[in-house]
């Protein structure tokens, strides 16, 4: 089964709310979210990385070399604060559209 695709510019989205519980590694990152969404969302690397990359120049991230619950070498990454903002602002934003969406669905 192909995974929906997510709306343009709203994989920002449940990657913040997923780091706002703390920090983790890609690769949690992306299993986090597929298990949250009931298996609906599933966010490959080729993705997930370059999105975790321009959150980290945008200032929404940082990240930090540690070690993995295997035992690997591990790149975690944490919210900022501008991060929290960030957030913030997108789950205004996606909210918005959702209540915009079924407006539509219900009148039209």
């Amino acid at each position: 089964e192909i995974s929906p695709p997510l709306l343009p510019g709203t994989l920002y989205l449940p990657i913040l709310r997923t780091l706002s519980a703390g920090p983790l590694h890609g690769y949690a990152i992306s299993r986090r979210i597929k298990q949250c969404s009931a298996d609906v969302l599933d966010v490959e690397e080729g993705s997930l990385y370059p999105a975790l990359n321009r959150m980290l120049v945008k200032g929404w991230l940082r990240a930090e070399w540690g070690t993995s619950d295997t035992n690997r070498k591990a790149r975690f990454y944490r919210l900022t604060k501008e991060g929290q903002k960030q957030l913030s602002a997108e789950a205004a934003e996606f909210e918005k559209l959702i209540t915009a969406i079924q407006l539509v669905m219900k009148t039209a």
